[in-house]
This record gives structure tokens, sequence and C-alpha cells, in this order.
């Protein structure tokens, strides 16, 4: 069963040369600094808006070595609880289908914390779909060496989040995968409802972009708890929260508990316009990438 691009066209070009060139730019145009990824955080917003931003994260992939992507995005539209998988057998792209590793599909869900999402929950979900180009566009190379393990993450608490980061730590620690964490950052604006504005900063846009930052910084010191705190105190509209959160609770089992030195970095920030006044919004994108140290 293959998923269909449904997002292709109005989030991004369903031509796959012109796209594929549109990739290929965005990679070129961004640095080397913090790889090889084991994980990223990138955007999953219409590429016009956060396509360059997202190039920065995949910059730090290192394809030759990557046998398998988990996909973990959050749910926009469901009501999850938990987390779930794909029922489908292929993901297809506007460059080349994308195979599902059925066989990691199996073994998460013999855990009994993973239900199945039905196709048509799978196709209306963007979170997942916008970074599908990307990951075919960097293995384009090792196209048949690769498989995505695709996790739709619901609306989780503190604990399921630590729940499963350890749950899914045992995957973190091949460096034949790779963990891609979708999620945009804050959504200002009277149609997100929300207006959170620091004026000590200045214009708003700065507010904004000051809030990001601090978020952003927690990230970096991969404490869960820290970036639960901060979500409480903000309520900054982080739609990926989850997702990241996930990956912070796999962050602490592999350094307190396997003793694994990590590092996160974010190499890029960007939102999709300046906001001056009350009636104006924005999204806001970030991407960084979790590297194992020697």
């Amino acid at each position: 069963m293959t998923r269909r691009a449904t997002h292709a066209g109005s989030w991004y070009s369903d031509y796959g040369r012109e796209l594929s060139e549109q990739l290929n730019d965005w990679l070129v145009s961004a640095d080397l600094s913090h790889g090889p990824a084991r994980a990223i955080i990138a955007p999953h917003a219409g590429y016009t808006y956060c396509g360059a931003c997202g190039g920065f994260a995949y910059r730090q992939v290192s394809p030759a070595v990557v046998k398998r992507i988990f996909i973990l995005g959050p749910s926009h539209h469901v009501r999850l609880r938990g987390c779930a998988l794909s029922i489908a057998s292929k993901y297809k792209t506007p460059l080349y289908n994308l195979k599902i590793d059925t066989e990691i599909n199996s073994q998460l869900e013999k855990t009994g914390q993973f239900s199945w999402m039905d196709m048509k929950t799978d196709e209306d979900e963007h979170s997942i779909e916008m970074h599908l180009p990307y990951i075919a566009k960097v293995m384009e190379d090792y196209k048949e060496q690769f498989t995505i393990v695709p996790i739709l993450v619901g609306s989780l608490s503190p604990e399921q989040e630590s729940m499963y980061g350890e749950l899914l730590s045992q995957y973190f620690t091949d460096p034949q995968n790779l963990f891609v964490i979708s999620s945009d950052f804050c959504h200002w604006g009277q149609r997100f409802r929300y207006t959170y504005y620091d004026k000590s900063c200045g214009p708003i846009y700065k507010s904004i972009e000051k809030l990001d930052k601090e978020g952003m910084d927690i990230i970096e010191t991969l404490n869960l708890s820290a970036f639960t705190d901060y979500l409480r105190k903000y309520n900054n509209t982080i739609c990926g929260r989850h997702p990241i959160g996930v990956m912070l609770g796999a962050a602490k089992v592999l350094r307190d508990k396997m003793g694994y030195k990590l590092s996160f970095k974010f190499l890029k920030y960007a939102q999709s316009s300046q906001c001056h006044n009350m009636n104006d919004s924005s999204v806001s994108y970030a991407s960084g990438s979790l590297v194992f140290e020697n």
C-alpha cells in the first residue's frame, strides 16, 4: 500500500526535476558544521518559507552511513494520546518512492505502546510528508539502501515523552539510524491565538526571536525537564514540542544510563515574516543537529 504525496503542488513543487534542483541549491548553500548527524530538528512548512532553513539540518546528514530514517512528526489533525505507525509499505515523493521498514514497525508494535494511523490520517498529515523530498534528495545516491520509519506523535505528557525516548534510545545508538524531528517554532498572531510580546525587545519579531532562542538554548542542553518548564512558562506554540520531547527523553537515557557524550547545536533560524503590529502573524523555523561525540 502506497501513501500518496498529498501535499505536492500546494506545499512544494510536484515537478521532480524542479524540486530536486531547488533542494540541491539549499543544501549546497548550507555549511557542514555539526555532523554526522544522529538526529536533526527541521521545519515542516511550505518550502517557500522554510526550505532554505531546512537545508542546514539536512546538510549535516552523512548519507553513506545511513540505512534507516525515523521521522517523528506531530499530529495536527487527530487527537492522539500516544504514537502511531503507518500502515503503508511505501511513501510516494516527487523524486522517488521511499520504502517503510516493516520489520522495525513490527518491533515497535510489540512494545504495546504504538497504535496504527489509517491511510486518511496519514495522508492528511503534512508534518512527516514535508521531510520526504529532503530525505529523498539527500539519500538519492543510496536510494536502494535505506528504509524509513514514520511515527506520528500525539499530545504526550512529559512522562510519556520520557517513556518513548527510553524505548527509542536503543535505535539512537546505531550510527546507521537517523532521527528526523519535525517541528516549526513559534506560531505568532491572533490567528494562532498566541500574542506573547516582551516590549523590552523592541519590535514584535525581535520578541518572538528572543522567545524562540531561549527555547532553542534549552534544547541544546538536552534537558527535557527544563524544556517542559519553558513550555509551561511561555506556552510557546512549538508544534513539534512532543517529538522534541521524545528526542530529549532519549538523550537523557543515552547520557545518564549509557554514558554517551552528545552535542546538539542549532544552525539556522528564520521567520516567515517580521511582525510589527498585533494584526501581523508569522511562523518561526529552526534547524539543528545532534551528534555523538567520540
